[in-house]
């Protein structure tokens, strides 16, 4: 890989000072770091595929029935909320499949928020490089298929049908063998590593379900492994502390991987890179060896400066909103890097042109996306408190709303009250709903904490969707035609995929 064509000899670019203010507010951190990464080598410079949307039911009655009977049998199995700490049972699928996932080379994504849209835009990177890719993400907005894509988009309905069909034998075999069954995602895993060794992918680009060291998908040895940012989610199966979850999902860095760590807590910090001396990683830090140099506000997203592994990669236009988005297409540009080698065996950066391509081509549904204008309606998939956070602030620097009304259908296992809290400086009034799913915290239940958050004035509560969507749009309206009311949905990816469906048909 690492004599893939980039642009040529290029003069090493001076040091931006942008880029060394950032560098050393990155560098005041706890002092024990200096300990872990004096022990660890990092990664320095030594000198796109289509826009994937969100698939419809298939339109042939055939196709639909059967599709309808793979998520039947499916939805049969425990839950993705239901786990037994193991890869005892994927890796016995993988055994009998004949070790699909070893045939290509792979990326193996985890962290808190921020890891579909990171797994996109690695995506298209490698696709514009002319790769054939896989990827894995979770969970699905609205169609269980585009959990699985090739060359940049869901396969169909009809191909996840064979897919599970190919494989349903097998996984009877397994469970017939195992004390537990194989859960919905890790056969869906199994399908997916199947897939991608059937098309064939030349690479893979994978999102953990959850954690890192026990997820299904930890079967890989990724490459390249990727750290999106920390914080608190999950808490009863990973821990209480960033720390402590940094513990679980460093499970998936392997022997002799790269490591492309976004910014994290310290806490976290010191765990990740500890185990990246462990197994001989190379480190690659934002904010260190990469970061964002420079963004500023465009039509339809940001125009960005990235310092990647291999230099400068400027006027990049990414059409998606908010500071975190920036984050994100650091992180991925240097996956990318790291697995063609840059700043270790070329010192050349990748071709500037097929990078500004690519991050122009990228999409993620569901997140900071527009459906519908006058009044403007932005879904936003935000289901924790750093993930609200995140959206809040890239709403007030993407969106020139005058009054923003919030529909929040939220999961009970969630920090409801963290997410509501870190929404309330944004919202001039909430419509609290609930989505369809079995885990949707009951609406008067949150709108019993809604209340203690925003007040009882600005509270409504609609615990159907439709209804709440018709109750925002309609206070959204009160402001007038051309007054810039807006409504953000939020609250969890299942509300957001119901309510695409609604508005988007």
């Amino acid at each position: 890989m690492s004599d893939h064509p980039g642009n040529g000899p290029h003069d090493t670019p001076d040091p931006l000072d942008a880029f060394e203010e950032l560098v050393a507010a990155e560098t005041e951190r706890d002092p024990d770091l200096a300990v872990i990464e004096a022990g660890s080598r990092t990664l320095r410079t030594q000198s796109g595929p289509p826009s994937a949307g969100v698939p419809a039911r298939p339109e042939d009655p055939e196709a639909d029935k059967a599709l309808r009977e793979v998520e039947t049998e499916l939805a049969g199995r425990w839950g993705e909320t239901k786990l037994e700490p193991s890869v005892a049972r994927i890796a016995a699928l993988m055994d009998v499949l004949g070790e699909p996932q070893r045939s290509y080379p792979s990326l193996h994504i985890t962290g808190t928020n921020g890891k579909t849209s990171t797994a996109r835009m690695i995506e298209a990177l490698l696709g514009a490089f002319e790769l054939r890719t896989g990827r894995y993400t979770s969970p699905h907005v609205q169609s269980i298929t585009e959990r699985i894509s090739l060359d940049g988009a869901p396969i169909s309905a009809e191909r996840f049908v064979e897919t599970y069909n190919d494989i349903k034998p097998y996984v009877e075999m397994v469970d017939a063998q195992q004390e537990y069954r194989l859960s919905f995602f890790e056969v869906l895993t199994g399908m997916a590593y199947a897939a991608f060794a059937d098309a064939p992918v030349d690479v893979a680009v994978v999102e953990v379900g959850m954690g890192g060291s026990w997820d299904a998908t930890n079967v890989i040895d990724g490459d390249v492994a990727v750290v999106t940012p920390i914080d608190l989610d999950h808490t009863d199966r990973l821990g209480e502390t960033p720390g402590a979850i940094a513990g679980e999902k460093a499970g998936i860095v392997k022997q002799d991987a790269t490591v492309i760590l976004a910014q994290q807590p310290v806490d976290a910090a010191q765990v990740l890179l500890k185990k990246a001396v462990e197994v001989d990683a190379t480190v690659a830090r934002e904010g260190l060896e990469f970061g964002v140099v420079a963004r500023q506000v465009a039509v339809g997203g940001q125009l960005l400066t990235l310092r990647g592994l291999g230099g400068e990669y400027g006027e990049v236009y990414l059409p998606l909103h908010g500071p975190y988005q920036a984050h994100n297409a650091a992180v991925a540009l240097a996956a990318v890097e790291a697995f063609f080698g840059v700043g270790s065996q070329r010192p050349e950066p990748l071709d500037i042109d097929t990078v500004r391509k690519a991050f122009a081509s990228v999409s993620s549904p569901g997140r900071l996306e527009v459906v519908r204008r006058s009044p403007t309606v932005v879904l936003d998939a935000a289901h924790n408190p750093a993930g609200a956070r995140a959206t809040a602030e890239a709403v007030g620097e993407a969106f020139d709303f005058s009054r923003l009304i919030g529909v929040v259908g939220a999961s009970a296992d969630k920090n409801v009250r963290g997410l509501l809290e870190a929404f309330e400086p944004i919202f001039a009034e909430v419509v609290v709903t609930q989505n369809s799913s079995h885990r949707a915290m009951d609406a008067d239940e949150l709108a019993g904490i809604a209340v203690e958050v925003f007040g009882e004035d600005r509270v409504q509560v609609e615990p159907r969707l439709p209804d709440a969507l018709e109750a925002a749009i309609t206070l959204a309206e009160e402001e007038g035609e051309f007054a810039g009311g807006g409504v953000l949905v939020t609250g969890s990816v299942i509300t957001v995929g119901e309510a695409r469906l609604l508005l988007k048909g």
